[in-house]
């Protein structure tokens, strides 16, 4: 499906694929020989998605985009079933396995591998080559890993990258009223979403 969205569609080449029960939503590019397969999402908010040559999107994975952090993805890359690539900027030739998450502002170096449930947190760089290990977490600039037992030594780290003034653009002592009303509002923005017939 291909949905004009803040008055801005999907870029489809007659060279990609889309699955017919794929979302391709706003301002969404997509690289010549690139794959999106059932059930992906790709919605641009506000924001942009640029996906580059021959650049899959499995099963049931989701790629946002928002003004403030553009999913950037490049040439080669591989996003896994039920991946969630989020404002973040993925270099060529990543492997993005099942499951794995990545924040907005957060960067996969070239060649990177994030493994299955891996995540890269928000303002997070993972550094080319670098394998992020099945379930750990990576987190800083450059980004520091930690496996998942470790959380009071990930927190000193993770408290200072402002995750809800990067996703939210709240300060840390907001509450989910406020968080909430406010993301109510701006994916309302969607209500005025326009089908657009699908390109052959």
């Amino acid at each position: 499906m291909l949905l004009e969205h803040r008055g801005r569609r999907p870029v489809v080449p007659s060279s990609v694929y889309v699955a017919p029960s794929a979302v391709l939503c706003g301002a969404v590019v997509l690289g010549e020989g690139s794959r999106v397969l059932h059930g992906a999402v790709l919605t641009a908010e506000d924001g942009e998605i640029h996906l580059g040559e021959n650049t899959v999107v499995m099963e049931n994975a989701l790629v946002r985009g928002r003004a403030s952090h553009p999913a950037m993805i490049g040439a080669a890359v591989l996003i896994g079933p039920h991946a969630h690539v989020n404002g973040a900027t993925v270099e060529d030739e990543v492997f993005i396995a099942t499951g794995a998450s990545l924040f907005p502002g957060s960067h996969a170096g070239t060649g990177a591998e994030l493994r299955i449930n891996s995540v890269l947190q928000v303002n997070s760089r993972l550094l080319p080559g670098t394998v992020l290990p099945i379930g750990w977490i990576a987190v800083g600039n450059p980004a520091e890993l930690f496996s998942p037992d470790r959380h009071e030594e990930l927190w000193e780290i993770q408290r200072t990258l402002d995750f809800p003034g990067t996703v939210y653009g709240v300060g840390r002592d907001a509450g989910m009223r406020e968080i909430m009303a406010r993301q109510s509002a701006y994916f309302g923005e969607h209500q005025h979403d326009q089908q657009l017939p699908t390109q052959d």
